[in-house]
């Protein structure tokens, strides 16, 4: 009842719009497409089918999970962006595809800051910036000192160019002015290994990656890009924090829908997200991939949105990463 009573007061304040009011009223009447522009059995599945359960037990409609992995993440989104927009499609967005592809791709056949209307913000989580256990650094700071003392000496291993553990470490080496030298890798998993091997020295892994490893000795991680403490790892301290002050690359998951899909589905959609996040066994669930439920509103999710394109575009012309 207090869900029915919300929606009608937003749909009252909306009944000016021509057709927002009947679309919404009705909504949802069929089941909902949730494209992932990623492979399956990540954590965009995970974030996907919680909330895919938590529309089903509210509003009795079937939220599909569509995976849709090419070209980076682009195809799928480019799907998202080109599909009725009436709140029966949805895309997940990553940093890779919303605020880096801008600057990485010359020709990206979407703009996510016009093409796209934010819903809010399902996960957040951080990469761990990690050594190898040979490397005598045993804090960010030691770890700097080292690679200004030894320029071009240290290699770090990350996924494709653009990828985000790679562009996490062009701003770390732009923020601390050093010289690490680049190992490419198919993805993260590879690069993992290539540190495991000692073919790198360095990574900025993920937190679902990087968590077990830790604890078992493989790696000493230093640092979390987040600007604070992850919960998986309360020891290590933020970058920021350990001596490159302003220092943050979050790993984000966030839900959107073409433009033009009518305010009253958007506002549906995320105080789904909001209830979502508030759920003590979702929050388990995200917690375990080492993520943390933190929702945002549709105008918060676009003033990040706007401030990490920008950034990021820095980071691009600084690093000179470039895909055709």
């Amino acid at each position: 009842m207090q869900l029915a009573y919300a929606l009608g007061l937003i749909l009252s304040a909306l009944s000016f719009v021509p057709g927002a009011y009947a679309a919404a009223r009705n909504y949802p009447n069929r089941p909902i497409r949730f494209i992932l522009p990623f492979a399956p059995g990540g954590g965009t599945d995970v974030v996907a089918r919680l909330f895919a359960e938590r529309v089903a037990q509210d509003l009795g409609q079937q939220v599909v999970i569509d995976n849709r992995p090419s070209a980076g993440g682009i195809v799928g989104t480019q799907m998202g962006v080109r599909a009725e927009p009436d709140g029966y499609t949805l895309v997940m967005g990553l940093p890779v595809t919303i605020t880096v592809a801008p600057a990485l791709f010359k020709k990206l056949p979407y703009d996510p800051l016009k093409d796209l209307a934010p819903v809010g913000l399902a996960g957040m989580s951080a990469y761990v910036l990690s050594v190898h256990p040979s490397v005598p650094a045993k804090s960010v700071g030691e770890l700097i000192s080292l690679a200004k003392a030894k320029p071009g000496q240290l290699r770090y291993a990350a996924g494709t160019v653009g990828a985000g553990n790679h562009l996490a470490a062009e701003l770390f080496k732009s923020m601390t002015r050093t010289d690490l030298l680049y190992v490419p890798y198919k993805g993260g998993g590879p690069a993992l290994i290539g540190v495991f091997s000692a073919e790198a020295q360095v990574i900025f892994g993920s937190m679902l990656t990087t968590v077990g490893h830790a604890r078992s000795g493989k790696l000493r991680a230093l640092g979390v890009t987040s600007l604070t403490r992850a919960t998986a790892l309360p020891d290590v301290p933020t970058i920021a924090e350990a001596g490159v002050p302003g220092y943050e690359v979050p790993v984000w998951f966030a839900i959107f829908v073409p433009r033009k899909t009518p305010a009253a589905i958007v506002s549906l959609l995320n105080a789904e997200i909001q209830k979502l996040a508030s759920d003590p066994r979702a929050k388990a669930s995200l917690a375990k991939q080492g993520f943390e439920a933190r929702p945002s509103t549709p105008q918060e999710l676009t003033k990040m949105m706007q401030a990490e394109t920008a950034k990021w575009a820095r980071v691009v012309k600084e690093s000179g990463a470039k895909v055709e």
